[in-house]
């Protein structure tokens, strides 16, 4: 059996990565995408073989042949068409960050519950085998995090730098860290921060503590060259990993990974492979952030 998919716009990062994943994947196909930009959308769909290209999303939410849907629109419409298209009777495979905040999140998770469907927040660092193994070694025995990405924007035009779309650093690159944290070290307790705000925050530095005693230093900017690190601290190792969030060239592709999982589930009626719990939980550890600066 296979998934049929379908695709809420013709954003970059469905381009990029989650098309080629999807055409990849042991069990789903791409049956159709849809965006307000037409000749965009069939650039698209020629690339990557998608048969059908809706002009409207309503249209592609309306393909009775369409199972699944991935939603990559700007962060200030997650929630919005997230519930569309639960409401549509399709499992969505939602963009990271799951939603704006953590009352969105719950919202959503109230809507996938009440419409039987599988709702799953496209955090695909969490499904690369080298990250997984990680967090199996470590787990219970980490002292210390410190995890940071950043890159340079110098675009006003990318929704990234655009308020009213959700952009900013700490939604787009402090979701990772901030996920990681919590995924090697659990709840914190004790929240710190400071930032940089320009047209959207810029940059973010962020200490956590935990009950147990672990700690943790965030780094998000949109402001410095490409850097992406994560060191994890035990008792009696230090454990460094390169490229923690998007791999290193040669690596499983953990965008396919992802979209087999999801599909998996969804085919088999199984619960979600990274549960809402944790999307919620990281929606609302970015509330506090953004709290206590």
């Amino acid at each position: 059996m296979t998934l049929r998919w379908g695709v809420l716009g013709a954003a970059d990062i469905a381009d990029r990565a989650l098309l080629p994943a999807l055409r990849a994947s042991r069990n789903g196909e791409v049956l159709a995408l849809a965006s307000r930009d037409p000749r965009r959308a069939d650039a698209m769909a020629a690339r990557h073989g998608v048969p059908r290209v809706h002009r409207t999303y309503e249209d592609l939410l309306g393909d009775a042949d369409v199972d699944a849907v991935y939603v990559p629109l700007p962060n200030s419409l997650h929630r919005d068409w997230t519930r569309r298209a639960l409401a549509a009777g399709k499992h969505v495979l939602c963009e990271k960050p799951l939603a704006m905040n953590g009352v969105e999140a719950t919202e959503m998770a109230a809507a996938a519950h009440g419409a039987g469907r599988l709702l799953m927040e496209a955090a695909m660092y969490r499904f690369h085998p080298r990250m997984i193994e990680l967090a199996e070694a470590l787990r219970g025995r980490v002292r210390y995090v410190h995890a940071s990405f950043a890159f340079a924007i110098d675009a006003p035009d990318n929704y990234r730098m655009r308020p009213e779309m959700g952009g900013g650093s700490l939604l787009d690159i402090g979701f990772y860290v901030a996920d990681v944290a919590r995924w090697l070290l659990g709840e914190p307790d004790r929240v710190a921060a400071v930032w940089h705000q320009d047209r959207v925050d810029m940059s973010w530095s962020v200490a956590l503590g935990f009950p147990a005693g672990g700690q943790a230093s965030l780094f998000a900017s949109f402001e410095t060259p490409e850097y992406q690190e994560l060191v994890a601290v035990t008792d009696d190792r230090v454990v460094q990993v390169e490229r923690p969030f998007f791999g290193r060239p040669g690596d499983p592709d953990p965008y396919q990974l992802m979209a087999e999982a999801f599909a998996e589930a969804a085919l088999r009626g199984a619960p979600a492979p990274l549960p809402l719990e944790n999307s919620i939980a990281t929606a609302r550890l970015l509330d506090r952030i953004r709290e206590a600066a």
